[in-house]
This record gives structure tokens, sequence and C-alpha cells, in this order.
């Protein structure tokens, strides 16, 4: 049998050697944690795609003033979207428990009253119509019905699948 002799090297050499000289400078600064958080509020309140939002950047003065960005560099839209969807929901609730207390300790807000918005989005689900309501309560009832039939075995109850002749009445409607 052969004895190995090769000792496997540790990953912290690795990293210990490659941090020395020699190490060009190269790739983008990045964008700081403040500008981040900035550009997504600037997202947030203005209601802009990640394209919209890399557009303002790059247009206006007082956006990049307001998201810090450096005046000789205007973040990209695939930038943007990955910093900004990297905010973990924890954090997005750590600054939102720090606005609150900043805003009671001035008094500008007790913090007693939440104020929620929504927004109606397009679905890929179709226009209920009274034809395609009845054959979906159906639909559903019949699936129902096969699973308590399963359940309860042999002593079900006598029932009949209508969904045949019901699908032929929904079409006429």
């Amino acid at each position: 049998m052969r004895q190995e002799r090769a000792v496997q090297a540790s990953i912290f050499d690795h990293f210990a050697r490659s941090g020395s000289t020699g190490v060009k400078a190269t790739g983008g600064q990045g964008l700081p944690a403040e500008a981040v958080l900035r550009c997504a509020l600037l997202k947030q309140y203005r209601q802009l795609s990640y394209q919209e939002l890399a557009f303002r950047l790059e247009d206006s003065a007082s956006s990049r003033a307001f998201g810090g960005c450096r005046w000789s560099w205007s973040p990209q839209k695939s930038v943007l979207k990955g910093t900004i969807s990297a905010i973990r929901f924890e954090t997005w609730e750590e600054i939102n428990r720090a606005l609150l207390s900043s805003a009671q300790q001035t008094q500008l807000e007790d913090g007693s009253v939440v104020r929620l918005d929504s927004t109606a989005t397009a679905a890929p689900i179709h226009e209920p119509s009274d034809s395609s309501l009845l054959w979906d309560a159906v639909r559903v009832t019949v699936r129902l019905l096969k699973q308590a039939d399963a359940l309860v075995g042999d002593a079900s109850l006598a029932w009949r699948d209508r969904r045949r002749a019901l699908k032929k009445r929904a079409r006429r409607i």
C-alpha cells in the first residue's frame, strides 16, 4: 500500500501569499453602504424600476447628490439591482425601527398609525364570467368529493360526476 507524503496546504497559507505585493487595483470601487441605502430609498420613493433609477442617477444632479454617487461614475442597472436586492428583510426592519425611534424621540411621530399603500398589478388570471365560475365551482367540488371518497373508503356516499354535462352547458352559456 502506498503512503501519501504530500501534506495538504492550508487555505490560509494561500490567502496570506496572495494578499502581498503585485496585486493591481482593478475593477470598480463599488457603492458604499450608505449610497446603496440612499439609492434604494430613491427607487422606492419615486416608484422607479432599476433601469429608470440608473437613468435618473446619471441624468439628474439632485438624484445623484441624494444617492451619494461620485460625480465621475454612475451605476448601471445590474449593479443597482445586485446591491439593493442584497439588503435583507431583517436589515430593513432595523432601519425602520431606528427611524421610528428617532421620530419618537423628536416627537415628530408617535408610531401609532401605519399607512399602507398597495398597487394592483396584472396577473395571468382569466376574467371571471358566469360560465367559468360555474365550471370552476363544479371542478373543485368534484375534486373534493374524490378526496373525501379516498378518506372514507368503502362507506362512501353516492354521488355523480357531472363535469362532462356541465362543460357542455358552460360552453353554451
